[in-house]
C-alpha cells in the first residue's frame, strides 16, 4: 500500500513540475524575437525531459553509429508518434521542420515558434518549396535541421515514398544525414493515428504498461556519394525498411 501510495505521490510531483515548466516556457514566448534563441531553445529541450519524465516513459537511445557523428548534420527519423517531438528535441540540438497547424496549437503553438521551428503546408508545393529553400539557408548557416522524410505522422510501418526535400537540400549544402530509426515497444499505445487528439495520445502513452522508446542512431550518411537526390532518397529508404524488418518483424 505505501508503495503505491509513494508512487501516486510521485507521479503528481512530476506532473505538477512538468505543469510549471510549461507555463514558465509560455510566459517566456511572449519576449520579443530578439531576446529569445539558444537560450530559450535549451530551456525548451530541458522542458522536453520534464514532460518526458511526468509520461513515465523511458526514452533509450542506442549508439549504432560506427564512427562519430558529425557537429553539422540534418535529422531525420520515421514518425509512428507524437511523442517523437518531444523525444528528438530532448535528444538532439536541432532546429524542426514541422507541419504549419502546429503553429494554432494551444500553448504549445506558441512555445512551438519561439523554439524558431519551421513549419510547412504539406498539400502545398509552394509552402513545400519554401520550406526547402529555409532549410538550405538554416544548413548555410550551420544549423542543424531535424525532419521526417516520410512527410508526416503515418503509423508504425514506413511509409514510403519519403519525400525528396532533405535530400534535394542535403546535396546542395553537402550537410550529411543522420538516421535514427525510432521503435517503441508498446506499438499500439505509441502510434498515432489521424483521429486522435494529441491530449487523447499522450494520456494513452501515460497509461501504457510498456513505456520503452528506443531510438537507435545509425552512421551519417555522405551526400556527396549519390549522383542524385532520387539515388540518395532510394538509399536511405532502404535503410530504414531493413531497419524496420529487424526491429519491428
Amino acid at each position: 500500500m505505501f508503495y503505491c501510495i509513494g508512487k501516486w505521490i510521485l507521479r503528481l510531483v512530476l506532473w505538477l513540475d512538468m505543469i510549471l515548466a510549461t507555463l514558465l516556457l509560455y510566459l517566456l514566448s511572449f519576449l520579443p524575437e530578439k531576446l529569445t534563441g539558444q537560450w530559450y531553445r535549451n530551456l525548451f529541450r530541458a522542458w522536453c525531459w520534464i514532460f518526458i519524465r511526468a509520461l513515465g516513459v523511458n526514452l533509450k537511445l542506442y549508439q549504432k553509429n560506427n564512427y562519430p557523428l558529425p557537429e553539422h548534420f540534418i535529422l531525420i527519423g520515421n514518425h509512428p508518434s507524437a511523442f517523437e517531438d518531444l523525444g528528438m528535441s530532448a535528444l538532439f540540438k536541432v532546429r524542426f521542420l514541422a507541419k504549419e497547424q502546429i503553429k494554432d496549437w494551444w500553448i504549445l503553438g506558441r512555445i512551438s515558434k519561439a523554439t524558431g521551428t519551421l513549419y510547412v503546408k504539406r498539400e502545398s508545393k509552394e509552402s513545400r518549396q519554401e520550406a526547402r529553400e529555409q532549410i538550405i539557408e538554416y544548413l548555410k548557416l550551420g544549423e542543424n535541421i531535424g525532419l521526417y522524410p516520410e512527410g508526416g505522422c503515418k503509423g508504425r510501418r514506413i511509409f514510403l515514398p519519403f519525400q525528396y526535400g532533405c535530400f534535394d537540400a542535403a546535396i546542395k549544402t553537402g550537410t550529411m544525414i543522420v538516421p535514427v530509426f525510432l521503435y517503441y515497444e508498446s506499438q499500439e499505445d505509441f502510434e498515432w493515428r489521424n483521429n486522435e487528439s494529441l491530449i487523447h495520445k499522450l494520456w494513452q502513452i501515460s497509461k501504457s504498461q510498456n513505456k520503452t522508446a528506443n531510438y537507435y542512431v545509425f552512421d551519417a550518411i555522405d551526400p556527396s556519394k549519390f549522383a542524385s537526390k532520387e539515388a540518395l532518397c532510394r538509399h536511405v529508404q532502404d535503410l530504414y525498411l531493413n531497419w524496420q524488418a529487424k526491429y519491428l518483424e
